[in-house]
């Protein structure tokens, strides 16, 4: 198929992600094994610079048959249509398997099996997954059940139209009641397992407003503009307020010692199919919950 270019200066894979609704990697993946057409010339460097006007021709693969094993794993659905699907994803579950993590017991284990259709564009290992949650946050996350769905749902989190408001229980007591942290982020030179804020990493924009104060802890409101691979945690932690229970990027332990205190409580986006715009949310879980009731009380 053929895209005209309507921007100066873009990269290829970073116009056709925008174009297909498709992760950078995947359309990576495609364009360094099977190439894409510029002006009718083969690239097959992702990061090719284009121009405003190129015509540029290419063809996203048919999806592989799925073999990823369907688990009977129970899951909060908060909302499903033929369209798409929103789960309240639990603390602890990792949203896909990965070279690292091969164990039946993922969302998308759980998704196959609950379920009745998933998109194909993310390949075998991730049907369905529009974006991720990292496995100690919990909360909402979009599931699309068609590439239709898919492709809608990834262009509005691409270009910032969907709404993704998280809480978080942060160590200290933050000097500002909001602020913005506008710093790029990449993986990490000195530890890869991590992300940090690096010079010519891809920018990641995070608001924050302080919702109540604990004295030495602060429960906060962030709202995602962009959302890259642990955004919150490594901006709060560049705040010199981590996330509570992160011991990855220094969270305190005290309090809670299962994972960081992050829950993705607020999701807006447009129905894919009749753009009509949707809201919704969860409460925050119980051992959340208990956390703070314990430091209103201490508070008091």
């Amino acid at each position: 198929m053929e895209y005209i270019v309507d921007e100066q200066k873009i990269r290829l894979d970073v116009f056709l992600s925008a174009k297909l609704g498709v992760s950078r990697s995947n359309i990576k993946t495609v364009i360094e094994k099977n190439g894409a057409k510029v002006n009718g010339v083969s690239r097959t460097k992702s990061g090719f610079e284009l121009k405003a006007g190129d015509v540029v021709d290419f063809v996203l693969p048919e999806p592989e048959k799925l073999d990823v094993k369907a688990s009977d794993i129970p899951l909060d659905i908060v909302y499903q249509d033929e369209w798409f699907a929103v789960i309240n994803k639990p603390q602890g579950m990792v949203v896909h398997q990965a070279s690292s993590y091969k164990s039946a017991d993922t969302l998308v284990n759980a998704l196959l099996f609950n379920l009745d259709n998933l998109s194909g564009i993310n390949g075998v290992i991730r049907p369905g997954i529009v974006h991720r949650l990292d496995k100690d946050t919990s909360g909402l996350i979009l599931v699309a059940k068609n590439d239709e769905a898919h492709k809608s749902l990834a262009y509005q989190i691409e270009k910032k139209t969907a709404k993704r408001i998280y809480f978080g229980l942060c160590d200290g007591n933050f000097k500002e009641d909001e602020g913005v942290v506008d710093a790029s982020i990449a993986r990490s030179k000195k530890d890869r397992k991590k992300m940090a804020i690096v010079d010519g990493g891809r920018r990641a924009v995070t608001h924050y407003k302080v919702l109540e104060r604990f004295g030495a802890y602060t429960l906060v409101r962030f709202e995602l503009e962009t959302g890259r691979t642990h955004q919150i945690r490594v901006h709060a932690a560049s705040l010199h307020h981590p996330i509570v229970g992160d011991c990855v990027y220094g969270g305190s332990q005290q309090l809670y010692q299962k994972g960081q205190l992050l829950h993705a409580k607020e999701l807006t986006v447009k129905h894919p199919h009749t753009k009509e715009e949707m809201h919704f949310e969860c409460d925050l879980p119980d051992y959340f919950e208990a956390v703070l009731k314990k430091l209103r009380h201490q508070n008091h």
